[in-house]
């Protein structure tokens, strides 16, 4: 989500490159579309080689036990957990993985859209490749609840994406801002988040295949000042920040079958964003940078699927847009008048 161009144009330039049951999918095979642009990505794990010719890795894990022994290479299918998977980029990110060929959890606050949401979509994937449940991230008992739902499906977790997240629907200066609203930005994408990832980590790092753990980052995420959304942005830059602040501990304690990374779905044409668009400039940049939720998820999920699948357990930052391709079509609106009025009508 975001509403600025000061939001949008990333500091740097382009970052470097189970038990449930399974089903053949074409797009397994025909998945990656491209190189990812993202850094830090192993290309192979060490360790010996296990049963059946494949390559397992010697792990130790840190206080209070897990991570231990050797860790059980992550084949797919894969199983997914998403936060705030019913509609948006969420919704689209489960759609593509379960046209990949694994299995997903979805879930939301409210009852009756995980309820049409699952139907909609076991009806077009089958019964038992997605399941969904009510969770409010911000509430620890929700969350724990929503960990033993996932292992009663699931068995185990592969991958957990944090995309819940929450501008209360409101685009104006912080001193305008009610106090409802701010607890609500607040709770949902920093207490939430946080509250996510413990319960993440302390179920990822006991599973013999560990996890990987993905958070989106969003408007102010990179630093830069998103006016109108002020405590929205102040609560992405600190998604940053906590990613890299829960790789060290997990280094530091030694859990070597969990890793966190951060996911940069760019400007995607939400809800949420389109809420937005009542300024020149926000129009301006939404036709320009912004892309809808499925052209955004066939980019991002075949690049998180090949971090499993090289059982690499290297940090990474997966961005969809890069400042490269930014610039490029700044340069291409002003001097071609590219995409203009794409998704709305500009002044």
């Amino acid at each position: 989500m975001a509403a600025s161009a000061a939001a949008h144009l990333p500091l740097r330039g382009p970052p470097r490159a189970g038990a449930a049951p399974s089903r053949p999918s074409a797009a397994a095979v025909a998945g990656l579309r491209g190189r990812p642009e993202r850094r830090g990505l192993a290309a192979a794990p060490r360790g010996g080689r296990g049963l059946g010719g494949v390559r397992t890795e010697a792990v130790s894990g840190g206080d209070g036990g897990g991570g231990g022994g050797l860790r059980e290479p992550m084949v797919p299918p894969y199983n997914v957990l998403i936060t705030g998977s019913t509609k948006g980029i969420g919704y689209a990110l489960a759609r593509k993985f379960l046209e990949a060929g694994d299995n997903v959890v979805i879930c939301s606050r409210s009852a009756e859209k995980v309820e049409s949401v699952v139907s909609d979509l076991k009806k077009e994937y089958g019964e038992q490749h997605v399941w969904g449940t009510v969770c409010d991230v911000r509430d620890g008992k929700d969350v724990k609840a929503l960990v033993e739902f996932a292992r009663d499906k699931l068995k185990h977790i592969d991958i957990w994406i944090n995309n819940a997240g929450s501008n209360a629907y409101t685009y104006k200066p912080l001193v305008e801002t009610s106090d409802e609203a701010l607890m609500e930005i607040i709770t949902t994408n920093t207490l939430g988040l946080m509250i996510c990832c413990r319960e993440a980590i302390n179920t990822m790092r006991n599973q013999p295949r560990g996890g990987h753990i993905f958070n989106l980052d969003g408007a102010g995420s990179d630093g830069r000042p998103t006016p109108r959304f002020a405590a929205y942005g102040a609560t992405k830059r600190s998604v940053v920040h906590l990613t890299k602040s829960l790789q060290a501990e997990l280094q530091m304690n030694e859990v070597n079958n969990v890793m966190v990374h951060n996911l940069s779905p760019g400007m995607v044409t939400t809800d949420l964003l389109m809420s937005g668009a009542t300024t020149k400039q926000a129009k301006f940049f939404i036709n320009i940078l912004a892309e809808p939720p499925d052209v955004v998820a066939d980019y991002l999920v075949p690049n998180i699927r090949e971090i499993p699948s090289n059982q690499s357990m290297k940090p990474t930052y997966i961005r969809f847009l890069t400042g490269l391709k930014a610039y490029s079509r700044i340069f291409s609106r002003l001097a071609f008048g590219a995409r203009r009025n794409k998704y709305i009508t500009e002044d």
